[in-house]
């Protein structure tokens, strides 16, 4: 009996040790052990940043060659962090998760070539440093060279993208395609075109020259008429304005001794430098709340 009792006894405390550890948040409900998966507001501090961004979407935020997160936006901030003896945490973050990581606190801004078209009154922005165009790549061997080449093929567009939107607003367009498909990634979408599963792919420009280039170029094109045009900023939940200030300022001060040029030289093979646009805005968006 009494051995019995000691068993119970031992199972019992070690039920209770494992629902301290749930409740400490050492163990998840999703399966990570350790830290969770996304950060928690309550690991967000005066003196830390929090960068949400889509971790494919080169060249402003992805892994690099060494497993590291790296990109233009990314190398941005570590220097606006720098700057404002911050410390950078760059949270990769789920694109349709965007609003609700922002509104909880989880992370401080939306850094990532983030489109202000359409979103002007959802969040308080920064100034553009960024015009972008939403451009169509397809194969060379496909024999389609313009917007109207595009009538009865298969496009497709990363879910909740500029590129997405662009065409769901152009109907006329659209209702010429067999179908447009939405996909999680580019990567899903490159081995979609490559086996024929689509016909071309719809994206930021940036994103276009930076995925032909890591592949064999010489199988892909952009072809030259646009979809649309819009501009990067840098969201923060709506009212921050403390906040975007003070990194606003600090782009302004990077901006005018050569920095962000010198960032965005990295990037040249990807058109970054002939995309900025910063020094051609005179007030910043949404400067009043």
């Amino acid at each position: 009996m009494d051995k019995k009792i000691g068993v119970i006894a031992a199972v019992i405390v070690i039920i209770v040790a494992i629902l301290g550890l749930f409740g400490a948040g050492v163990i998840s409900t999703d399966g990570v052990t350790g830290s969770s998966s996304n950060a928690s507001a309550a690991d967000n501090d005066d003196n830390t940043l929090v960068v949400g961004f889509d971790a494919n979407f080169p060249p402003y935020g992805f892994k690099g060659d060494n497993g590291e997160y790296t990109g233009f936006d990314l190398d941005l901030a570590q220097e606006v962090c720098d700057r404002n003896n911050w410390t950078l945490s760059k949270q990769p973050i789920d694109w349709n998760s965007k609003d609700s990581e922002l509104n909880s606190g989880t992370i401080d801004c939306i850094w990532n070539g983030f489109t202000i078209n359409g979103r002007e009154d959802q969040y308080t922005w920064t100034e553009p440093y960024i015009n972008n165009q939403q451009v169509v790549v397809v194969k060379k061997s496909a024999n389609i060279n313009s917007l109207a080449d595009l009538s009865g093929k298969i496009v497709e567009a990363q879910e909740d993208s500029s590129a997405l939107a662009a065409l769901e607003d152009n109907k006329t367009l659209t209702d010429t395609f067999q179908n447009l498909a939405q996909i999680a990634e580019y990567n899903t979408a490159f081995m979609d075109l490559d086996s024929g599963a689509c016909d071309a792919i719809a994206m930021d420009i940036g994103v276009a020259q930076y995925q032909i280039n890591s592949r064999n170029s010489d199988e892909y094109m952009i072809i030259n008429e646009t979809i649309s045009s819009e501009q990067y900023g840098i969201g923060f939940k709506k009212g921050n304005t403390e906040l975007r200030d003070t990194v606003q300022k600090t782009l302004n001060e990077m901006y005018e001794d050569g920095t962000i040029a010198k960032i965005a030289a990295k990037y040249d093979s990807y058109g970054v430098p002939g995309s900025l646009c910063m020094g051609n805005n005179t007030t910043v968006v949404n400067s009043t709340e």
